[in-house]
């Protein structure tokens, strides 16, 4: 029923302006819309992502959102890491940490958060 439709992220925030700072700044996504200062959309690649004003910001402990950035993840680890990122490393089975990604099982992956804790990942594949 629902595999030909689009799907959106959703991130929750307690500062919209901090999370703005992070999402076009750090991140370097474009605004594409501005819902009365309380939803932000975002485009990433053919994806939509949508920060929005909440009082459950920070309380969901899962990943929110992945990047599939391919060979490009040192890289792109790299240049998040110049402007203060601050990655997550995570004791999993069958992973090793090599610098600041998790290497294993086939795949590349590296774990951080938003200003408000929301987790986010990369993977190579």
């Amino acid at each position: 029923m629902l595999e030909k439709s689009n799907a959106t992220a959703n991130l929750a925030v307690k500062d919209l302006a901090k999370a703005k700072a992070f999402y076009e700044g750090t991140l370097g996504l474009k605004q594409i819309d501005d819902m009365g200062g309380e939803l932000v959309v975002y485009k990433s690649g053919d994806t939509l992502i949508n920060v929005y004003h909440s009082q459950f910001a920070g309380t969901n402990k899962a990943t929110a959102v992945t990047w599939t950035v391919g060979d490009q993840i040192e890289t792109v680890v790299k240049s998040l890491k110049s402007k203060g990122v601050v990655f997550e490393h995570y004791e999993m089975p069958g992973l090793t940490i090599k610098g600041d990604i998790h290497v294993g099982q086939g795949m590349k992956v590296a774990w951080f958060k938003d200003p408000d804790g929301n987790i986010l990942n990369l993977v190579d594949k």
